[in-house]
């Protein structure tokens, strides 16, 4: 029993970057006195890493889980429809904008839109900084926390104190999918509390989704209809959904 979850911990970590003792609790149905105890050991056996309030993966380790390119492999998909998404909702920006950016492909594409323009960006996103690390008039704030690398994501306690001391005009958020109730899903246990704490964090919420993840699917609720302002969808996106979306005061713009 010890050593199956044990796996199943470390699995977790190759998949997710980092994780709180919290959420391996949750998930593993047991005490965190339990996780913390299997933390210890794998730790002194070298497969993780132990950090403040939870572990992450050994640097090699990340590495060899990064091999399988999970982001590279969405961004690839669909990508016209994502474009046009983004390009809609460039328009949303005002030049003078504080804008937050979440993680996610479309979110990417969007920071392409904002090249040049003189608004300010906070991300949680790597692969936001790698598109406007280098731009002259575009001020970018990077928040910090755990990276997971093969997510290009920052993660974490750290993260979510960051977004606690900050405030945006926007944000543009990304989700795995939408349900027909509204509800926003995404499948990763430590990147919702991020989430979240993007929603609290700006004045306006607008949802990044191309009619693909309509009604779509995720383990994890992440806010509701009424948590949003604007949704950015492609034609073709499920009708009932984009319904219920506008009866709880969404404006649903379609590229």
């Amino acid at each position: 029993m010890r050593h199956q979850r044990q796996l199943e911990i470390v699995q977790r970590l190759r998949t997710d970057g980092a994780t709180s003792v919290e959420e391996l609790a949750q998930l593993l149905g047991v005490s965190s006195a339990t996780i913390r105890r299997d933390l210890q050991q794998l730790d002194e056996s070298g497969q993780i890493t132990r950090v403040h309030g939870g572990a992450i993966v050994p640097a090699g380790d990340s590495e060899d889980a990064d091999r399988d390119y999970p982001f590279a492999s969405v961004a690839a998909d669909a990508t016209p429809e994502k474009r046009q998404v983004a390009r809609l909702a460039a328009t949303l920006v005002q030049d003078g904008d504080v804008v937050l950016l979440d993680v996610g492909t479309t979110t990417q594409l969007l920071a392409e839109e904002l090249r040049t323009r003189p608004v300010t960006v906070m991300t949680t996103s790597l692969a936001v900084l790698d598109v406007l690390r280098d731009d002259p008039v575009v001020e970018l704030i990077l928040l910090g926390g755990w990276v997971r690398r093969a997510y290009h994501s920052l993660v974490g306690v750290l993260t979510e104190d960051a977004l606690r001391q900050v405030h945006a005009d926007v944000a543009f958020l990304g989700a795995s999918g939408v349900r027909r109730d509204g509800y926003v899903l995404d499948t990763t246990t430590i990147e919702v509390p991020v989430k979240r704490a993007v929603i609290e964090a700006s004045d306006k919420t607008v949802l990044l989704a191309d009619r693909n993840k309509f009604p779509g699917n995720g383990k994890l609720k992440v806010c509701g209809a009424d948590d949003l302002d604007v949704l950015v969808t492609n034609p073709g996106a499920d009708p009932a959904t984009l319904q219920n979306c506008i009866d709880h005061g969404v404006e649903v713009l379609i590229t």
